[in-house]
């Protein structure tokens, strides 16, 4: 077990990502890096508190390959790819006990996904089997000729759940399942969307699903999301305040009338560019940078210590630390300094550039994969041209789906009716579904796209104050807020309910 945990080291982390920009990505990688180590930790400490005969029954989890249609809807395509996948029976009771498959998105899956997490904790009460398939076209999921005009059409929601439907058949041969075996489905973010979608569409394969942190309703113009941002920035709960949020307008506020006047020199310097803010592309790509640092510190609210809403506003209303602008740019220095940054890149070519590259890395984020399906299917593109955004204006729609006809190829008049596709094919966030439990966090700003009510008796909505993105999904933890706490109870409540339907538990 300790060599399993010291390989486990030396993984990239999988990601949930958005829309946003160069900085954004590189604060969930660090924020998911994070949350491996605390997997580690948590991991490494059960295993310590385990009396020395139990140490070596320990199992390493199974890693496998399989063979996946390429294109499930279309019989006359025989291509396939290698999807990835894992499994963990070492806490399965094999005559009755439920299989928890936990869902890949955005970005390579590790180990971690059968051996740590609150669907980890559930499987351990109700000894279930633990299956996780990592996403197609994310990390080692992928044809080399994947990321290819050509062939990137082949990545969709609808072909990800039919390798679930796939997936499902595979495991159950492999371990004999039967009609007792009951699936629930585990995934958060997109993979939460997912997760609904998979208990919808595929009914009689599925039992029930938790969809943490679900944006189910794709939008093009995502303007809820710095709403959100706005109201956290403002909300004593998570140490915000008005003081904090009219702070954090005022200074994006000058930022934005220096970009406008177009002399960015000061800028540059101020804020350690890496190279001349040229045009309005790299002028965008600079304000989102910045814009990002506030996002990303909300939605990944206190994941880190010192990243947090409250630190964020200590120094944002330091009025020791000079003007607002002036405070920003030590907001920006700080959140250089974390990242180990010795400069930050505005380049809105070489962003193109990184978008536009085919290589097929089998670990890390899908950067290429996800703007590809936020212009095929979702938009979700977080915009600031409304008057109660406290960010830059130039955070603007059409410079965001300006990306999908530079990179892909796609129109952007064409991406509104991909979205209105998805909702009408999936629900949007009324799906007509049953025995699916949706978690939040308020201070989450994807949650602006969730279900928030309850549907029906079986279609379940909790909303966890004071909690940001996926943050039930991580292990229970001694500084868990009661709000938490409580939150992970009834899903335990509710799976149990549901399960004891079926089978009396124990059995």
């Amino acid at each position: 077990m300790w060599l399993l945990i010291s390989a486990l080291l030396l993984l990239q982390p999988a990601l949930n990502l958005g829309s946003g920009g160069r900085n954004m990505w590189l604060i969930k990688e660090k924020v998911h890096r994070s949350r491996e180590l605390r997997l580690q930790k948590h991991l490494l400490d059960n295993w310590k508190a385990l009396p020395a005969e139990g140490k070596a029954d320990w199992v390493v989890p199974k890693e496998g390959l399989f063979p996946q249609p390429l294109d499930h809807f279309n019989r006359r395509n025989n291509g396939t790819f290698k999807q990835r996948y894992w499994v963990n029976a070492e806490l399965w009771e094999h005559q009755r006990g439920p299989v928890f498959l936990f869902i890949g998105g955005e970005g390579a899956l590790t180990p971690y996904s059968v051996l740590a997490g609150e669907h980890v904790d559930l499987a351990r009460k109700y000894r279930a089997l633990l299956v996780s398939l990592e996403h197609r076209y994310y990390g080692a999921s992928i044809n080399p000729d994947g990321l290819s005009d050509q062939n990137i059409q082949f990545l969709s929601s609808q072909q990800g759940l039919a390798d679930l439907a796939t997936f499902h058949e595979f495991i159950k041969q492999q371990y004999a399942l039967t009609g007792k075996h009951r699936w629930i489905c585990f995934g958060g973010s997109y993979p939460g969307s997912l997760s609904a979608w998979f208990r919808m569409k595929f009914p009689h394969l599925v039992f029930a699903a938790v969809a943490s942190s679900a944006p189910v309703r794709a939008q093009l113009d995502f303007t809820g999301y710095n709403e959100v941002v706005s109201r956290s920035l403002s909300n004593p709960v998570v140490g915000g305040s008005l003081k904090c949020r009219t702070a954090v307008a005022q200074a994006f506020s000058r930022l934005d009338r220096i970009l406008a006047r177009g002399n960015t020199s000061g800028l540059e310097a101020d804020f350690r560019s890496c190279q001349k803010l040229n045009g309005s592309g790299d002028r965008g790509e600079f304000a989102g940078n910045l814009a990002d640092i506030v996002m990303g510190t909300v939605q990944y609210n206190a994941e880190e210590p010192g990243s947090d809403i409250a630190n964020l506003c200590r120094i944002m209303t330091n009025q020791s630390l000079g003007s607002t602008y002036r405070r920003l740019t030590v907001l920006n220095k700080k959140y250089m300094d974390v990242m180990g940054l010795p400069c930050v890149d505005n380049s809105h070519r070489n962003v193109l550039e990184q978008l536009r590259s085919t290589e097929v890395k089998p670990f890390g984020v899908g950067l290429r994969q996800w703007y590809y399906q936020t212009c095929a299917e979702f938009g979700y593109y977080q915009t600031c041209e409304d008057k109660g955004c406290p960010l830059s204006r130039w955070l603007t729609l059409r410079s965001q789906v300006a990306i999908c006809v530079q990179v892909f190829g796609i129109d952007p008049g064409n991406v509104q009716g991909a979205v209105n596709f998805t909702n009408d094919y999936y629900g949007a966030d009324h799906p007509a579904s049953s025995r699916v439990i949706f978690v939040n966090g308020d201070i989450d700003p994807w949650h602006a796209l969730s279900v928030l009510k309850n549907q029906s008796r079986s279609e379940v909505a909790l909303i966890i104050n004071g909690t940001a993105h996926c943050a039930n999904m991580n292990p229970e933890e001694e500084g868990d807020p009661p709000s938490l706490r409580q939150a992970r109870q009834k899903v335990d409540d509710q799976i149990g309910t549901w399960l004891a339907k079926e089978h009396p538990y124990p059995w």
